[in-house]
């Protein structure tokens, strides 16, 4: 009872000076809602991320050109890796189960009087096999399309509709853009509705001939990645696998020992390790500036704190005459301060979230994601960034003398 004696006194305290009380905790509502609004961020990216590599698969690695680098600094990459790199890597690497060379552009996608923008995948036979990735109709591309580089596209779900909406695509011709000029390919099939690959949506996606994106469209002599898949997800396999590319691709590439080399060879594991150094980065800015907004707000409710002492030294001041001690004084402002800092934690809390909802909405990128560990985080630092607060005004009323107290006007 003395308890919630004590809260309804603090409740009617704030309930007098309503705007008093609003500002004194609007370092700490700024404060919380910036915590939320971060971790809510961090956490939607997070998930998001890991996430999309899960579409991958554990047991990825990619192959990656070398960086050329001028007095230091990265400007630009080495296009060393050759068709040829692929097909030995699966054949000459015993823990690798297959490879499959890449090359990917944007381009302008056309048929008759419908176009639409598309990501285009010149790839090999195994893309499909590596990625689980399934024909809804019609086939996927085939080693002999490859070998005759056939003008031949498999469309993306999305890419499909766009250009024939309900009517059949397999056998009609369309025109893809590049940089060699618009060609005609035949379509020879249709993917399932899959959403993402990793970053890419493979919805929007259409699949040729690794041979024909990279002689009749674009006119390269180097594959811009090579996607290799581990026999199983074991971290001692993708190790072995990882170590047998690089040794196989320093032999062909003909790197002398001591020479950096001109590929990179990253696990999947290795990626999302980078991604989390990243976030925690992310985390001390962003916790940094909410430690600071508290650190302002809990100077603000001190400052109201002082004031309600001064107001109410007689108040103090019956109380001890009528029997309470100093010990219940200093609870009942410690308590006061709590509160304070609680209610505007709660409000905190309120803001955080809408903001994280504002900015997901806005900017159709970031997905965030508020949860209850978050939201109780935050309460629990503003309630104590309040009682921390609230000790030295809270102990000042508790050394009042009485006799001095009840004399004051």
């Amino acid at each position: 009872m003395f308890f919630l004696r004590i809260v309804l006194m603090a409740l009617r305290s704030l309930r007098i000076h309503p705007l008093r009380t609003v500002l004194a905790t609007l370092g700490v509502i700024i404060g919380v809602a910036a915590v939320v609004s971060a971790m809510s961020i961090l956490e939607g990216t997070r998930s998001e991320v890991e996430g999309r590599f899960a579409t991958l698969g554990s047991n990825k690695l990619f192959v990656f050109p070398g960086i050329q680098r001028d007095r230091g600094r990265a400007v630009g990459n080495v296009n060393t890796l050759k068709l040829d790199d692929a097909d030995e890597i699966a054949r000459a690497c015993p823990s690798v189960a297959s490879a499959s060379p890449q090359v990917t552009s944007a381009s302008l996608v056309k048929f008759l009087s419908k176009n639409t923008q598309a990501s285009v995948l010149g790839t090999s036979e195994t893309y499909a096999d590596i990625n689980h990735y399934q024909v809804a109709e019609g086939r996927f591309i085939t080693r002999d399309d490859i070998v005759g580089e056939d003008s031949v596209v498999v469309l993306g779900w999305r890419v499909k509709r766009d250009l024939f909406g309900g009517r059949p695509a397999l056998g009609e011709v369309i025109k893809i853009s590049g940089l060699l000029g618009s060609r005609g390919f035949r379509v020879i099939g249709v993917m399932e509705k899959k959403g993402n690959i990793g970053w890419t949506d493979v919805d929007r996606q259409v699949v040729v001939p690794v041979t024909t994106a990279m002689k009749k469209l674009y006119g390269l002599d180097a594959v811009s990645m090579i996607l290799c898949e581990s026999k199983s997800a074991e971290n001692a396999d993708i190790e072995a696998a990882k170590s047998e590319i690089k040794k196989l691709l320093r032999q062909r590439h003909r790197v002398r020992p001591g020479q950096q080399d001109d590929f990179q060879v990253q696990a999947q594991g290795e990626f999302l390790k980078q991604f989390s150094q990243m976030q925690n980065i992310f985390a001390v800015v962003l916790y940094s500036i909410a430690g600071i907004s508290l650190v302002v707000g809990g100077i603000g409710i001190m400052n109201i704190m002082l004031v309600a002492v001064t107001e109410r030294t007689r108040e103090i001041g019956v109380r001890m005459a009528m029997g309470a001690r100093r010990a219940d004084v200093l609870r009942q402002f410690l308590i006061e301060a709590g509160i304070v800092s609680f209610l505007g934690g709660g409000l905190g809390v309120l803001l955080g979230w809408g903001m994280a909802q504002m900015l997901e909405q806005t900017t159709r990128i970031l997905n965030t994601s508020t949860t209850t560990q978050a939201i109780s985080w935050a309460l629990s630092m503003a309630t104590i960034t309040g009682l921390v607060s609230g000790i030295y005004p809270a102990y000042k009323a508790s050394k009042l003398d009485p006799v001095e107290a009840l004399r004051y006007e």
